[in-house]
């Protein structure tokens, strides 16, 4: 299959050009020539040495990946820069990147993704940017306790524990949900009236502000929270007729 073919129909699945003036991360392809031939492709949370390396070793020829090389600009490659990106031009391997595109897809993004392990219902965007959501949230058909969703939450790949505020009501029922490092939206979640709040990563100010407001917050991992959105695209590149491989790397961060 061309590698432009694919890239315009990812493009236009995940509605790339949305998220152009909100997003640090240059969304679509990062790396490669307009045309090529791909037969198949490796998918991974992260672009960096070990998940390029092993894309090579899948005689991938196209790596797509949720984070990538390039974040706000590329002066120079040099040093790390030079070391991720010349094996890819060597090999002929291209890359594919899409950020905050596949955070906020409300059927293949990484907080739909989230949601659907946990069973949640009703669901609308979450997570305002701009013009733009990142996330998603919804509701328990039956409350959950913080232990019920932390069990959920520990099942995820690359998950090494959920670290749990446990400051919201007994029973949670409704849930908002920005992955990867998504406390910023905490007040959001409040002003939603969420019961709680899953994220991958914290910050430090979030203990208090969470305590203050009565509102639970789980914190489940970056990478355990974000490897949804590529599993996803994966699928859709296999019912495209490309052969496909995951590349599961996990930081435990």
């Amino acid at each position: 299959m061309n590698l432009s073919d694919i890239v315009a129909e990812f493009d236009e699945r995940l509605a790339t050009d949305e998220f152009a003036d909100v997003d640090a991360s240059p969304n679509g392809l990062q790396v490669g020539p307009d045309e090529a031939q791909v037969e198949k492709v490796a998918f991974a949370v992260d672009a960096a040495e070990a998940t390029i390396e092993a894309a090579i070793e899948a005689d991938a020829d196209l790596l797509v990946t949720h984070h990538g090389l390039v974040w706000g600009g590329l002066d120079r490659v040099t040093g790390r820069d030079f070391d991720r990106i010349e094996p890819l031009m060597r090999e002929n391997l291209a890359l594919y990147v899409s950020h905050l595109p596949l955070d906020g897809h409300q059927e293949l993004g990484n907080g739909a993704g989230l949601a659907d392990h946990l069973g949640l219902t009703e669901r609308d965007p979450f997570g305002s940017l701009g013009p733009v959501h990142i996330g998603q949230s919804g509701s328990f058909e039956s409350p959950k306790t913080a232990d019920e969703i932390r069990d959920a939450l520990d099942e995820l790949d690359g998950n090494e524990g959920t670290q749990v505020f446990d400051f919201g009501p007994d029973e949670i029922s409704d849930v908002a949900i920005v992955t990867g490092s998504g406390v910023d939206w905490l007040d959001e979640a409040i002003e939603s009236g969420a019961d709680a709040l899953v994220t991958g990563e914290g910050k430090q100010k979030v203990y208090h502000e969470a305590r203050e407001a009565g509102i639970s917050v789980f914190l489940a991992g970056h990478y355990a929270t974000e490897t949804f959105g590529v599993r996803n695209l994966e699928e859709l590149a296999d019912e495209m007729g490309l052969e496909t491989e995951f590349i599961s790397h996990p930081t435990g961060l």
